[in-house]
């Protein structure tokens, strides 16, 4: 779950060296200078900051900080056209059942807009296809409780800004370890994307619904609207909703560890 506050906007640069190097933690990342092969601080482990990449943007979302004490940062590894990929690592101590930080790929809507050029929202009625593909791996050096997951928002108008409070989240679990669990209470088993999902059911002052898959992977080439079809169709959300974000990323509860996005897109329409 993302945080509910505006965010300063920053862009910040990092080469393929910073991949490598952030492995190293410390709460730094850094970049190398091409010009003279030195290692310089390229930020990328403030709270919030972001990378901007094309239609998406990498947010380093550390909503639920105040839980705990750690740090985490964010890099771009590479881009060619709409796929991209990127990376974090973090390290966070505290309590086990709180989330520190959800580092992530946005497209659209986070309190606020960054980016026109997303193709959203979409109204869940039109059931326009929201296409993603995601292959990932994570590093663990210290046990982590954390879970990799797409986030969705979605908001009863079409006319969001910063102060829009969602209506409804959704979302869909590929990858969980050290017993990270959903918010909320299991409703039913579904099949969708051919794998099976629990449903749980939850609310924080908006709709939390988690599609939890049954058996990690660390690829996904999913129609996210399926998830949402399958909430209208129980009654859940209203087909006159708007699909106004997606994100992808790992939310962290507790622990030491690194996810590399080798490819990340997803295209609306």
């Amino acid at each position: 779950m993302a945080s509910t506050g505006r965010h300063r906007f920053t862009r910040k640069r990092f080469t393929a060296a910073a991949v490598a190097l952030a492995a190293l933690g410390g709460g730094t990342v850094y970049a190398i200078d091409s010009s003279s092969g030195e290692a310089q601080a390229a930020g990328g482990c403030a709270a919030y900051e972001s990378v901007t990449m094309g239609k998406y943007w990498i947010n380093n979302n550390t909503w639920g900080a105040d839980s705990g004490k750690g740090w985490s940062c964010v890099w771009d590894s590479y881009q060619s056209g709409d796929t991209i990929g990127w990376g974090t690592n973090y390290q966070w101590s505290g309590a086990s059942s709180s989330v520190k930080s959800y580092a992530s790929s946005v497209l659209g809507w986070h309190w606020g807009w960054k980016s026109q050029d997303t193709g959203l929202p979409v109204k869940l009625s039109a059931k326009t296809p929201v296409k993603s593909k995601w292959s990932f791996k994570v590093t663990e050096s210290t046990d982590s409780v954390y879970n990799v997951a797409y986030d969705l928002w979605l908001h009863d108008t079409a006319n969001t800004d910063w102060q829009s409070t969602p209506k409804h989240e959704v979302m869909v679990w590929l990858n969980k370890d050290g017993g990270a669990g959903p918010l909320g209470t299991k409703k039913e088993r579904v099949k969708l994307a051919g794998a099976y999902w629990d449903l749980y059911v939850g609310d924080i002052g908006w709709n939390v619904y988690s599609f939890v898959r049954v058996g990690n992977t660390t690829s996904a080439d999913v129609n996210l609207d399926d998830f949402l079809q399958a909430l209208v169709r129980r009654k859940l959300v209203a087909a006159t909703d708007y699909l106004s974000s997606v994100e992808a990323g790992t939310e962290v509860f507790t622990g030491k560890a690194q996810l590399d996005t080798t490819a990340y897109s997803t295209d609306v329409g």
